[in-house]
């Protein structure tokens, strides 16, 4: 299963919602081949793709885990698709704020299967807009099963997929 719910159009809308800064850096977490990478580029921001298997030049080999790049280097993050297999939901909130300077954007997209808020505020983050976007998601997936895509998910569950834009919260000191 390759891409994201919704394709160009749903990454469109996202960087449109996020109210980004003109040339702003903006890295996207989990970018597989590239594609907003190179969506965001075309826009004007200087973008930057990191993936544990990078199916693209303009992408990096890296673990949006541990990225290894320094706190506060980004005015947004994005990633569509890519906190849920990573394992570590909590963890991927925490290395995403940590990459942000101080009221940087998250623009994320992602399957949740409790409401995202709570764990957003948990982590230090303010929603600043959700959209449920699981009419979407049922689609993309169903569309998967039917081509019979090995890799389409074996997700169990009642589960919802969110579109969600949050601001970081709090100063974590001068970075």
């Amino acid at each position: 299963m390759k891409g994201h719910p919704g394709g160009e159009a749903h990454s469109r809308r996202l960087i449109g919602l996020a109210g980004l800064r003109p040339g702003e850096r903006v890295l996207d977490l989990g970018a597989g081949a590239g594609e907003a990478v190179a969506l965001l580029r075309s826009l004007g921001y200087a973008a930057q793709g990191l993936d544990l298997e990078p199916r693209s030049p303009l992408v990096e080999t890296g673990d949006l885990l541990h990225t290894g790049l320094p706190s506060g280097s980004f005015g947004a993050v994005l990633s569509q698709c890519a906190f849920f297999v990573s394992g570590d939901v909590p963890g991927a909130l925490a290395e995403s704020r940590r990459l942000l300077e101080h009221g940087g954007r998250l623009l994320l997209s992602d399957v949740f299967f409790e409401p995202p808020e709570p764990l957003l505020r948990q982590a230090g983050f303010r929603v600043v807009y959700a959209e449920d976007m699981t009419a979407l998601w049922r689609e993309y997936v169903l569309e998967a099963l039917w081509r019979g895509d090995e890799t389409c998910p074996t997700v169990r569950g009642k589960c919802a997929y969110w579109l969600l834009i949050c601001e970081k919260e709090g100063n974590d000191g001068p970075v």
